[in-house]
Order: structure tokens, then C-alpha cells, then sequence
């Protein structure tokens, strides 16, 4: 979760572009370019930006929205997905800027939410793509309403429990260490085993929803322009731009870690650009928490209920309805009372 430039060395010793195999000695490179302390002040920039965008969303879904609707359902559990991947950014932000100063729990906290937020995102997609497939493409199978709601409360359950899973194996590996007098939340292991299982769970959990979101989008893509009425899929657009912004984000990232995984750079040279493309990378992947409420904003309907949520406008709604009640009940009132004392004096 928390990358140094030793997450990325290899076996070998460098200093002023010379290399020097020792076997078991990482690269040391004199003065490479610090991208750590632009990464701890891009995170601050994130936290902050993503936290209020994604904390406006759930207050939209949930004041204005229908939460029966299974697209709002898919929506508000992506959302907070990301509020949950956001709170681990100050401590990165922290971790780049400075050392690990939180604690072992605290470091195993984070690692574990880092990795909920991040696998519940593409269990989450994969899900949403696929009941669009079912919607769009086969169409014609029997299916109320009420089922596809079931289908998507079980399915956004399922994503929180496989990402649960997933980070327990990581949360339970990372420790605190103390590298002369820095300390450093990192996995300690580096062997065969702990590698091929990495690697398994970057093929199950990232690629293989991958593939299912691009052979599903093939499919509705192909039905939606053979369609005559065009107009009605403007849902499908929202769910592939969230789509495609998050493996745009996320895509680079992961497949750099997989090639500093297998690729041992040889100079100060190679090792920097790696370690330069890396940091990009991170930042560009970080930065997809903030996207989905920016998509989700493009929609009139919730620009209309973001500006009534800011004006309180529900409030003032709810207090318009009590003064005309009110106003109504003493008209009725005193209409009664004109009546019956008409009905008197005759």
C-alpha cells in the first residue's frame, strides 16, 4: 500500500551508474529525483477534494434518491468504496512526506482498507456491467424488478466480503520496520509462494473482471447502435465512463507493479525512470477516487438535487408545507366559525 523505492530494488548494487551484482543488495542511486514529497502533497489534495465530492454523493442518494433502483444502489455502494479507500490517504500522505509513525494495527488497518476500497471498486463494476448486459442484450429474459434488486443487494454483498478476504492475507503479513532509525509499513516476505499468490489475486481480482467488463461492453456497445431508439441507454453511457475511468486509472498502475515485479533494473538510469513512471502512476491511480462523483455529476437530475441539498431546499420544502397547513387549518377555522355564526344570528 505504502510503495518506498525499495519496494522496486533489485538484487544488485549501483552508484553513479556503475553496477556492481552483490546478490541480495539493493540498487543505491545518488540523487533521484524526489518524487515522494510531490506524492504526500498530491494525497492531501486528493483526500480533501474526494472526501467532500463522494460525501455530497451519499447525501444526494440517500435525501433525494430512490435507493430501490438498482443503478442508486451500485452507485452509493461504489461511493462508499471510495470514502473508504480515501481515509487511508492521509496516512500515506504522512507515510511519503515523513516515516510510518502510526503503528503496527494502525499499519495493518490501513493496508486492509486500502485494499477493500480498491477490490470492492472492480467487483462492484464488474457487477453493475454485467446486469447493464442483462438489461440491454438479453432483454427478452423474464425478470421483475424486484429480482434485479435482489440480484444487486447480493451481488454488492458478495464485493464486500471477497474484498474482506483479500485483505486479510495482507493485512496480516505487513509489519513495522525499523530501517536504521526509519520506520516503514511494508510486507517483509519476498519469496516464490508470496509472489505467485500477489499475482493470483491481481489475475482474479483485476484482469478477469477486466476481461468480463470488455466482453460484456463489446455486447451492449454492438445492441445499443443496432437499436432505434438510442435515447433510452443513456444509463449504459454513465456506467461505461465510470468503467472505463477506473481502469484508466488503475490499469498502469497495476500493470508497473506487476513489471517491477519481474524486471530487475541493471543502472541508476533504468531504475530511475521505472521508479519515475511508478510514482505517475500512483498518483494518476490515486486520483480515481474523485472521478465517479464528477461522472455522476453530469446528470442534470443530480446537479438539481446537489444545488437543492447546498440550499437546503428540502428544509425550506418541508417548512413551506407546515406554514400551508398551518394557513389552511385557520382558514378552515375560521370559516367554520363565520359559518356557524351566520347560522346564530339567523
Amino acid at each position: 500500500m505504502f510503495p518506498r523505492k525499495r519496494t522496486m530494488a533489485s538484487n544488485s548494487t549501483v552508484r553513479d551508474g556503475g553496477v556492481n551484482d552483490s546478490g541480495g543488495v539493493e540498487i543505491l542511486c545518488d540523487e533521484m529525483v524526489d518524487f515522494e514529497t510531490f506524492s504526500g502533497a498530491f494525497f492531501i489534495l486528493i483526500f480533501i477534494f474526494s472526501f467532500t465530492c463522494n460525501c455530497l454523493l451519499v447525501f444526494v442518494l440517500v435525501i433525494y434518491e430512490d435507493l430501490r433502483h438498482v443503478t442508486n444502489i451500485f452507485i452509493l455502494n461504489l461511493a462508499c468504496s471510495d470514502l473508504i479507500f480515501t481515509v487511508t490517504l492521509p496516512f500515506s500522505a504522512v507515510y511519503q512526506l515523513h516515516q510510518w509513525v502510526f503503528g503496527e494495527f494502525a499499519c495493518k488497518l490501513m493496508i486492509a482498507a486500502y485494499i477493500v476500497g480498491l477490490y470492492s471498486s472492480i467487483i462492484l463494476l464488474t457487477a453493475m456491467t454485467v446486469d447493464r448486459f442483462r438489461t440491454v442484450v438479453l432483454h427478452n429474459w423474464p425478470a421483475n424488478s424486484a429480482r434485479r434488486q435482489r440480484c444487486a443487494m447480493v451481488s454488492c454483498a458478495a464485493a464486500w466480503v471477497l474484498s474482506i478476504a483479500a485483505s486479510v492475507r495482507d493485512a496480516i503479513k505487513v509489519t513495522v520496520e525499523d530501517w536504521d532509525g526509519i520506520y516503514r509499513c511494508e510486507d517483509p516476505s519476498d519469496g516464490h509462494d508470496d509472489k505467485l499468490g500477489y499475482y493470483l489475486q491481481v489475475s482474479l481480482l483485476f484482469f478477469l473482471p477486466f476481461a468480463i467488463i470488455v466482453f460484456c461492453y463489446s455486447a451492449i456497445l454492438k445492441t445499443v447502435l443496432q437499436a432505434s431508439n438510442r435515447r433510452k441507454h443513456r444509463t449504459v453511457v454513465v456506467v461505461l465512463c465510470i468503467v472505463a475511468a477506473f481502469f484508466v486509472c488503475w490499469g498502469p498502475h497495476n500493470i508497473l507493479i506487476l513489471i517491477g515485479s519481474l524486471y530487475e533494473p541493471k543502472s541508476c538510469s533504468a531504475m530511475e525512470r521505472l521508479f519515475n513512471a511508478y510514482y505517475i502512476c500512483r498518483i494518476l491511480a490515486y486520483s480515481h477516487c474523485c472521478m465517479n462523483p464528477l461522472l455522476y455529476m453530469l446528470s442534470h437530475k443530480l446537479q438539481r438535487h446537489l444545488l437543492d441539498l447546498l440550499r437546503c431546499e428540502k428544509v425550506r420544502r418541508k417548512n413551506r408545507g407546515r406554514d400551508t397547513s398551518v394557513v389552511q387549518n385557520v382558514a378552515f377555522t375560521a370559516q367554520n366559525s363565520a359559518v356557524m355564526l351566520e347560522l346564530n344570528t339567523t
